[in-house]
């Protein structure tokens, strides 16, 4: 039986990608499909709107049994992945270790690493036909994709393989017998177990290479299979990072399924006649929105044209979706849906 399929959403904060995730879910669910959304932290309203009580464990929506919902812990940190890829005598030294945190703060993407590993982990578990991923925010959904290779090549990088030697049966124990009692008497000398502990760090910390660098790869393998797409707005800010996610990311976006415009106006707005006798106030403001819709309408058009990718429009919405059948209908509204499942 293969894993599950997956459906990850991405974009710069703001846009509406959890809803977009949501309604994909709350859709397919709606289909048959068993399906699981794994979001990050969202508004009280969206929680109230998908129909589950959102936690760390996926929980069944009451009323869609095809449903289930869950939080992905955007918060976790190199301590999720110590536990996970070292002995629990390693990883009880490792995190705390003064430098280990120092190392927590100067590198972000373990958050995001450490995100990634729970959702492939549901995706691998066959529990559902289609697991829905609304991916953290940060640097515009990226880092939610680079963050395994950046974690893989931290732990066994070149100075860390300087700092600790190559990977040869016996190593920590030709350290604690050879270079650990030599540190030790350098720190006499400086008045401080300094060189210890970043030794010891170092050694504990090379130990997760194996179990790092082997779930790295099986995360990017799930990343290459799943379908990808990319929320934004025709905003200059979002459209940027957008843009910025096919630059920086050619190989997750060479065959990305679509670019969801989110908060779209109305085409027919473009060139609509303002009738006769339209006081003035009025008719100056349906002047300036005819001219977002076009300015909308080019800023996508040169999207697609730039990256060549499929676009889907979803109409901005009077009001926020408040429960599962308004956010179904986040998807029967939107324009052009591929198909996803």
């Amino acid at each position: 039986m293969m894993a599950s399929k997956a459906i990850v959403v991405t974009g710069a904060g703001g846009v509406g990608k959890t809803t977009v995730a949501a309604a994909l879910g709350v859709k397919a669910a709606s289909q048959g499909k068993r399906t699981l959304v794994l979001t990050v932290d969202p508004a009280r309203r969206l929680a109230d709107a998908l129909g589950v009580e959102l936690g760390g464990r996926p929980r069944r929506h009451p009323e869609l049994e095809t449903l289930s919902a869950g939080m992905l812990d955007s918060a976790a940190s190199w301590i999720t992945v110590a536990r996970r890829h070292a002995d629990p005598e390693v990883a009880d030294r490792l995190v705390t270790n003064e430098f280990f945190e120092a190392a927590t703060i100067h590198f972000p993407a373990s958050q995001s690493y450490a995100a990634a590993e729970e959702a492939i982990a549901y995706i691998e578990s066959r529990k559902w036909d289609l697991v829905v991923i609304d991916t953290p925010p940060a640097a515009g959904g990226i880092e939610f994709f680079t963050a395994p290779a950046r974690m893989s090549e931290l732990v066994g990088g070149r100075l860390l393989r300087l700092l600790t030697g190559g990977r040869i049966p016996g190593r920590t124990a030709l350290f604690n017998r050879g270079a650990k009692p030599l540190l030790r008497f350098a720190d006499q000398l400086l008045g401080s177990d300094l060189l210890e502990r970043v030794a010891q760090f170092a050694m504990d910390l090379r130990t997760t290479y194996d179990g790092v660098s082997r779930r790295s790869r099986a995360i990017e393998g799930h990343f290459r299979r799943a379908t990808t797409l990319v929320v934004t707005t025709a905003d200059p800010a979002p459209l940027s990072e957008a843009a910025r996610f096919f630059m920086e990311l050619p190989d997750v976006a060479s065959a990305p399924k679509a670019v969801i415009f989110n908060r779209t106006l109305p085409a027919d707005w473009v060139g609509a006649a303002i009738p006769p006798r339209t006081p003035t106030a009025l008719a100056d403001n349906l002047r300036r929105w005819e001219a977002e819709a076009h300015r909308q309408r080019d800023a996508r058009n040169g999207f697609a044209a730039r990256f060549r990718v499929p676009l889907v429009t979803i109409p901005w919405l009077t009001e926020d979706p408040t429960d599962r059948h308004t956010l179904e209908a986040v998807v029967d509204e939107a324009s052009a849906w591929p198909d996803l499942w």
